[in-house]
């Protein structure tokens, strides 16, 4: 079974709410089941047990929230040079009140450093999420959970 990794942080439950869809479109493709944490709930052992990571932020200040650097601040050195870890598929959605560009610049930059595979165009939502939103969510789940499971990624 192949396994997608959806984490986030949500204040206002914009960002819940599309990582929610990310995991349904995943759970959707045969031979996937996704996993759903807040980043404060997120571990190295999910880091690891997983064979493709969706990461979801608002943006706060120009910058990603604070939970979800925590759970980077918490996985790098532990997965630093882990087979398990190297060249592993992600994907980014960015709930945001002015353009994202700072938050996705701030995970896109960390992803680099573990080093992750960028394998998805980023989804950034600016203002309401709406359904034209949640839809592209659950697209952005489908997309990674196909490529993982069929080992394209």
């Amino acid at each position: 079974m192949c396994r997608i990794l959806v984490i986030y942080h949500s204040q206002t439950g914009n960002t819940e709410k599309m990582a929610r869809e990310v995991a349904r479109g995943a759970d959707a493709v045969d031979g996937v089941s996704a996993t759903l944490l807040s980043a404060s709930a997120a571990g190295i052992e999910d880091l690891l047990a997983c064979d493709g990571i969706v990461i979801g932020s608002p943006e706060y200040f120009g910058y990603m929230a604070g939970m979800v650097k925590d759970f980077f601040d918490r996985t790098y050195e532990p997965a630093r040079g882990r087979r398990e870890v190297f060249r592993k598929p992600y994907g980014v959605f960015i709930s945001a009140g002015n353009d994202g560009s700072g938050a996705l610049r701030s995970i896109e930059r960390i992803c680099l450093g573990y080093p992750f595979k960028k394998v998805l165009e980023p989804l950034v939502a600016v203002g309401c999420v709406d359904e034209s939103v949640l839809s592209r969510c659950r697209e952005l789940g489908m997309t990674i959970a196909a490529g993982c499971e069929a080992g394209i990624y």
